[in-house]
Parts: C-alpha cells; sequence; structure tokens
C-alpha cells in the first residue's frame, strides 16, 4: 500500500487506468499459445480476434510470458530462428 505521504508515481497511475481490454485469461492464454508463436515466427500479423489480446496478457502476466518465449525457445530446436518472433514478444 502506498502511504497517505507518499503519492503514486505517474508510472503507477497510468498503470492503474489503463483499458485492461481485451481481456484473456491464464487458461485462454495458455490455449492460443502455440497459435500465437507461429504466428509470431511467421512475421505476418493473424487477424484472428481471439489472438488480439495476447500482447495485453502477455505485458502484464510473467506465467504465460515466460511459457510463450519457452514456446519461441524450443521452435530454434527446429532450425528455426527465434530471434525476430523473441523481439516482437518483449516489444523490443
Amino acid at each position: 500500500m502506498t502511504a497517505a505521504d507518499r503519492p503514486f508515481t505517474t508510472e503507477a497511475l497510468s498503470q492503474l487506468t489503463t483499458d485492461p481490454g481485451p481481456w484473456l485469461s491464464c487458461d485462454d492464454c495458455f490455449r492460443l499459445a502455440d497459435r500465437y508463436v507461429e504466428v509470431l515466427l511467421s512475421g505476418t500479423p493473424d487477424p484472428a480476434d481471439e489472438l488480439a489480446a495476447m500482447p495485453t496478457h502477455l505485458s502484464g502476466c510473467s506465467a504465460c510470458a515466460e511459457e510463450a518465449a519457452t514456446l519461441l525457445l524450443l521452435a530454434g530446436g527446429d532450425g528455426v530462428d527465434p530471434a525476430g518472433a523473441l523481439r516482437r514478444l518483449t516489444g523490443g
């Protein structure tokens, strides 16, 4: 909790007031992770509305983001270079 004499930072206020949509549960995220990773590896956006919430969810959920990153790294074992997809995943 923030003490009354310690105001919220601009970043904290922004995070608290940011629209959380589109919403996706962790169960849905895990179900869609394989397809999302394929989209990241291909470099072409998938028009599926179902995947639109993935970036928002992954930016706020470290467990799901770790799962997606692991799937990307495993794809590297199949001779696929996951570097570009990892950058797209992390927004870097």
